[in-house]
């Protein structure tokens, strides 16, 4: 118990991480400028829109809408015309020249009813529309045809009628600072003519994945080496909460990771390392970063974290001092390393860059089968909910399950103090 006693809290580790890093992100984020068009052009590769964040509240340029416009496809008529109207004493009108959608029509002439579609511009004069369906006949006259319209209600004034304005007018904030550019929000900015807009720098992220085992994606296999598929999963992990991500591989070797950490771009504001943490003879993270904290949290899986300042590089003609890194240290067990993003590091950044919600949803079931867990941990299991709403479990406890966590929908949590828990009993989960 001794041994178990020494091992950080899941709480206390996530606020030493965000006491060390949210500050080195707020101070190494700056603005540029971004043309909306581009936000437009990425949007389909998902490239840059989920890490652009407005840096300060966007005024529409003009009125949206930009005109009356019709919300249905009707007749556009002066409602004081109709006002007597009954079913046994219709009010009937000569039909008006046609308004299609992009067109500028000439005023309403009294006591005529024009054919407007959804969008187009009402004519002057007129102050509400009659839907298509309500007026007798149902159906609009060939163009050029001399006709008439029979109304048999009165219609209120401004009945599906969209004013110029109603959504956002001229000089509005319309996209307020702080918020994320999303389709809706890159919608909305080319609608209200903006055509550029200032945006945070998303944080510069550097990740290196260790371990001399380690083969890049495409690469052939050779003798007990693997994929690294920490590498690719952590980028993406990184990118989805506004982050930029480069990425480096480096073997066990004390020199080719000083190496990676010297020639990291000035721009850096996070180192995140997965592998190389715990006690073993290889452990290169740990035996060379040592003016970082190395230990054991109180979490399966994810026990062995590194965090803490590292201090690299000489002063040189472009640098007035040696260049200080926060430094996030995971495990190297694929599912160890994402659970230790979850539960550490992902409020941070999420919360950081605004990119998307600092907190997955969460969510508390039955659990459909019994489980037990270690009673001295926070133990973290992958499981998804089933048609009856009870918890599932996807696979088993272990830390190279990675397909299972790849199948799960929920990370389920089972707190310290707790070694077992029976069929039905409750549980608290993240949808992930």
């Amino acid at each position: 118990m001794h041994a178990q006693s020494r091992r950080r809290p899941v709480d206390v580790h996530r606020e030493a991480v965000r006491t060390l890093i949210g500050p080195a992100l707020a101070g190494a984020r700056g603005v540029e400028t971004r043309l909306v068009a581009e936000d437009l052009a990425t949007a389909g590769a998902g490239a840059t829109v989920g890490s652009r964040v407005v840096a300060s509240g966007v005024l529409a340029a003009i009125d949206l809408p930009g005109f009356d416009n019709s919300q249905m496809d009707g007749y556009a008529v002066r409602a004081v015309e109709l006002a007597g109207a009954t079913p046994s004493d219709p009010v009937e009108l000569p039909v008006a020249a046609p308004v299609p959608a992009g067109t500028q029509p000439p005023p309403l002439a009294p006591g005529t009813a024009a054919p407007v579609m959804t969008g187009a511009p009402i004519p002057h004069g007129a102050d509400a529309v009659i839907r298509i369906e309500e007026a007798d006949p149902p159906a609009f006259p060939e163009p050029g045809a001399t006709a008439t319209v029979r109304f048999s209600a009165p219609v209120a004034p401004g009945t599906f009628v969209r004013r110029a304005g109603s959504d956002v007018a001229a000089g509005d904030v319309v996209v307020p600072a702080g918020t994320w550019l999303g389709p809706a929000q890159v919608g909305v900015l080319v609608a209200s003519g903006v055509s550029e807009v200032e945006v945070a720098e998303p944080p510069h992220v550097l990740l290196i994945s260790t371990g001399s085992e380690l083969v890049e994606a495409g690469e052939p296999l050779g003798p007990g080496q693997l994929y690294d598929a920490n590498g690719a999963a952590l980028t993406a992990a990184l990118a989805e909460v506004g982050c930029r991500v480069t990425h480096r591989v480096v073997p066990d070797d004390p020199a080719a990771l000083r190496g990676v950490l010297a020639e990291a771009p000035d721009d850096v504001a996070l180192v995140v390392t997965s592998g190389g943490v715990s006690a073993g003879a290889y452990e290169v993270v740990r035996q060379t970063l040592t003016d970082a904290w190395f230990g054991h949290v109180a979490v399966q899986p994810g026990g062995p974290q590194g965090l803490g300042t590292i201090t690299l590089g000489e002063a040189s003609a472009s640098r007035s001092a040696p260049r200080a890194f926060p430094l996030v240290a995971f495990p190297g067990n694929p599912v160890s390393a994402l659970i230790s993003f979850e539960l550490f590091l992902r409020p941070v950044l999420a919360e950081a860059t605004g990119a998307v919600p600092a907190h997955r949803a969460r969510g508390r079931a039955p659990l459909a089968d019994a489980i037990d867990s270690p009673e001295h941990l926070h133990q973290v299991r992958r499981g998804r909910l089933g048609a009856d709403g009870r918890v599932e479990m996807v696979g088993g406890p272990g830390s190279h399950l990675l397909a299972h966590l790849a199948m799960a929908t929920l990370l389920v949590h089972v707190p310290p103090g707790v070694g077992h828990l029976d069929t039905g009993d409750d549980v608290d989960y993240w949808e992930i």
